[in-house]
């Protein structure tokens, strides 16, 4: 049985994993991310963090990476990231991480690794047409087809958050543009639209969005309306792109999937009620595998370079 090295490298955690040819997580490991120290570091950790799994589990055949930033699939390279990863842009993500573990590497956007993984081993095995969504910090998608990424032309294709809403209007994103979904509905700003509307600062919130979410369960009004808002800002978003990509199932992850029905039932109503009718019985549903499915994500783009 082939077994690959993966790695979930983000802004402040990085886990590398073995996996087998089944999609089997047979070691793994956790580590910070020395995002300040510069992107040498963040290489250095990633591969550091293969050894580790790799002294208790053997030799591994290649590796994947699912990597937070926009990534050129094709050339290995960073395009561009946020500030949670500094100087991150232009690294020559693959190649430096080959040289580092002497395996052939494969490297794509963490959101598509996630998708990969759902599709393979996850919530939507065996399905041909997946939009998935992550609502988190921010908001990415990923759309699979047969199997395969969409990546467009640029590989900037995934930036389901900076798609306009009207709840949004007016609304700061982090991209430096006004009125994307990103504004109103990713987990930040539904915690910091609670804390405005209640009185409270970010530090009396203290846990952000889980907070929130847990005063919607026991019946607080506010925090009731704002996941509604939030759901139904992202939910109209969804419809919409249900309506122009006609996928099998719409599966949704990230922090903010776990708010609980006050968030689910608004945004499966907003969803049913933006798509026309013919696909108004699309399939809304949380994914099933959690952080492991960037791993398997990236185990299976390092399987399909061997293969």
């Amino acid at each position: 049985m082939t077994v690959v090295a993966a790695l979930d490298i983000g802004g402040t955690k990085t886990a590398a994993a073995l996996v087998d040819g089944d999609g089997r997580l047979l070691h793994r490991r956790t580590v910070p991310t020395p995002a300040a120290a510069g992107p040498a570091a963040v290489l250095d950790a990633a591969a550091a963090a293969v050894a580790e799994v790799a002294a208790a589990g053997g030799p591994y055949a290649a590796a994947g990476a699912g990597s937070a930033g926009v990534i050129d699939a094709a050339a290995g390279t960073v395009l561009s990231a946020t500030a949670a990863l500094p100087g991150w842009a232009g690294t020559a993500l693959r190649d430096e991480l080959g040289r580092r573990l002497g395996v052939p590497v494969a490297v794509d956007n963490d959101v598509h690794a996630h998708a990969l993984g759902e599709t393979w081993r996850g919530a939507a095995a065996g399905r041909t047409h997946v939009l998935l969504v992550a609502a988190g910090t921010g908001i990415g998608g990923s759309l699979v087809l047969d199997g395969r990424v969409h990546r467009g032309a640029r590989s900037a294709a995934g930036h389901l958050g900076h798609m306009p809403v009207p709840a949004a209007a007016g609304r700061p994103c982090a991209c430096g543009g006004t009125g994307h979904a990103e504004g109103v509905a990713a987990g930040p700003a539904m915690a910091a639209e609670y804390a405005r509307r209640t009185g409270e600062d970010g530090s009396a919130v203290g846990g952000g969005l889980a907070v929130v979410a847990e005063r919607a369960a026991a019946g607080d009004a506010v925090a009731v309306a704002v996941l509604e808002e939030g759901a139904v800002a992202l939910g109209e978003a969804v419809g919409g792109l249900v309506n122009a990509l006609d996928p099998g199932l719409v599966l949704v992850t990230g922090g903010v999937s776990r708010c609980g029905p006050a968030w689910w039932r608004p945004l499966r109503a907003a969803i049913a009620a933006t798509t026309l009718p013919m696909l108004s019985d699309v399939p809304v549903v949380p994914g099933a595998l959690g952080e492991d499915a960037a791993l398997l994500g990236a185990a299976g783009l390092a399987l399909e370079a061997i293969a």
